[in-house]
């Protein structure tokens, strides 16, 4: 069943089927839709008073906003979770959208698809959990929007363990395949970006306190929600910087890499120099080089050519180019 409906007071939790007797009984109805249909989000806004817009927003990918209205609060979110992929950290970072309706005597949750941040808060008030009974639609809707914030912390906390791994493979790592993983992590930084920024000034509007819908009792609760979207943008900009400077620790370790290589090949390519040219002048074709008769003259050059090479050799060893 994707619309399940809620109205719970101090007393107890009753559970309606049908939405106009469920907002009309007696203390806070929660309506909740997951995984809902178009007919069926159409269905819930008719019955609270939802615009066709709002319902567009959720079903739309619209960023994270508060807008107030004459009867009810509009809030939407976005959820973020890492789902499997085909980079080496098998991550990527998906977001689904949640809207929040806070009236006067109740809460409606509409999305498109399941949101275990949603689910969390309705089990808490299925098993009549007194501290979220005994209060308001205001503060059911903080519990949902905490839950989710929440969930941006595992999110950090799962990149940053990716970003632990980068740096214990980064010295003396050769490959391609890092650096495709380093970018990786530095799109997911991204993506988590775009989430929170928004997430940030919406909440900050929940706990400026000057919202109708919203409890002076309440507004608490949201101020520390907002100190946690606050320290997790700046998390996120950290662990940003963090991926940046592995990039170019990577870079640099490649460009040493490479520079030893050439540095290597000079040194070959230095020793052999001389050689060549001594083959070049016997290769000659003069007539006259006395010293092609004497008999031990290959003996003798190759002897020479030999003693060149061992004396560069260990020129270059006494330097530290070998």
């Amino acid at each position: 069943m994707t619309v399940q409906s809620h109205v719970f007071q101090p007393e107890g939790v009753d559970e309606h089927d049908d939405l106009a007797t469920a907002k009309a009984a007696r203390g806070t109805t929660w309506t909740r839709v997951s995984d809902g249909t178009a007919a069926e989000l159409e269905a819930v806004g008719e019955t609270f008073g939802i615009h066709d817009l709002e319902l567009e927003d959720v079903r739309n990918d619209v960023r994270p906003k508060v807008e107030q209205f004459e009867d009810h609060l509009f809030v939407l979110l976005k959820t973020a979770t890492l789902r499997e992929g085909d980079t080496t950290f098998a991550e990527e970072v998906k977001t689904r959208t949640v809207g929040v309706f806070v009236g006067p005597d109740w809460l409606v949750t509409l999305s498109t698809h399941t949101i275990p941040a949603v689910g969390l808060v309705w089990d808490a008030v299925t098993r009549e959990e007194r501290r979220l009974l005994a209060r308001g639609p205001d503060f059911a809707a903080y519990r949902i929007i905490d839950a989710i914030v929440d969930g941006y912390f595992d999110v950090l906390d799962e990149i940053e363990s990716d970003i632990e791994a980068v740096e214990e493979e980064i010295v003396g790592a050769t490959g391609l395949d890092l650096l495709d993983d380093i970018n990786e992590l530095r799109r997911d930084l991204l993506s988590v970006r775009r989430v929170l920024w928004p997430t940030r000034d919406a909440i900050g509007v929940l706990a400026r306190g000057d919202l109708d819908f919203v409890d002076e009792a309440t507004e608490k609760y949201y101020r520390d929600v907002y100190d946690h979207v606050v320290q997790l943008v700046e998390l996120n900009e950290t662990y940003r910087d963090l991926v940046t400077g592995a990039r170019d620790i990577y870079l640099n370790s490649l460009s040493m890499s490479t520079n030893e290589v050439m540095k290597t090949l000079t040194v070959v390519a230095t020793i052999v120099l001389p050689l060549t040219f001594v083959v070049g002048v016997y290769g000659m074709n003069f007539e006259r080089m006395p010293e092609l008769a004497w008999p031990y003259a290959y003996h003798a050059v190759m002897l020479g050519m030999g003693g060149i090479a061992g004396v560069m050799v260990l020129y270059f060893r006494r330097e530290g180019w070998l």
